[in-house]
């Protein structure tokens, strides 16, 4: 089939101007595989170390333990908060609410900031910060 160049090309992301929604909505892919790779390798990796005795978990705590290891984590939680709240937002929107320019916005944004504030909120639990 011949190509017609008077017919528009479909709008390409360039075209768009960025928005919270469009954030959210490619977050909410980047964490469901991060999850999916990162929080599957991590989960199987504990298994194996508490399946191992003693000295494999030995080595597991101390990897987790190191800062690298700590960064790694609060990542991957953050990656879960996200997932979920985005998850729950889009919930709502399969109901049909919520697609108004603004309280989609105010949505997207509320995903974004809850999904930080839940994270600094259990890491601050986990590291003691919180009485």
């Amino acid at each position: 089939m011949a190509r017609n160049p008077s017919r528009p090309l479909s709008p390409h992301i360039t075209i768009w101007r960025w928005g919270p929604a469009m954030l959210v909505s490619i977050l909410h892919r980047i964490t469901g595989g991060a999850l999916s790779v990162a929080g599957l390798a991590l989960l199987m990796w504990w298994l194996a170390a508490i399946a191992g005795g003693p000295a494999a978990y030995a080595d597991f705590a101390a990897a987790i333990q190191h800062p690298l290891g700590i960064v790694v984590l609060v990542g991957v939680s953050w990656a879960f908060f996200q997932h979920l709240l985005s998850g729950m937002r889009h919930l709502v929107l399969d109901t049909g609410a919520g697609f108004e320019l603004n309280t989609n916005k105010t949505w997207a944004i509320a995903t974004v900031v809850g999904s930080i504030a839940l994270t600094i909120a259990l890491w601050a639990n986990l590291l003691g910060a919180i009485a």
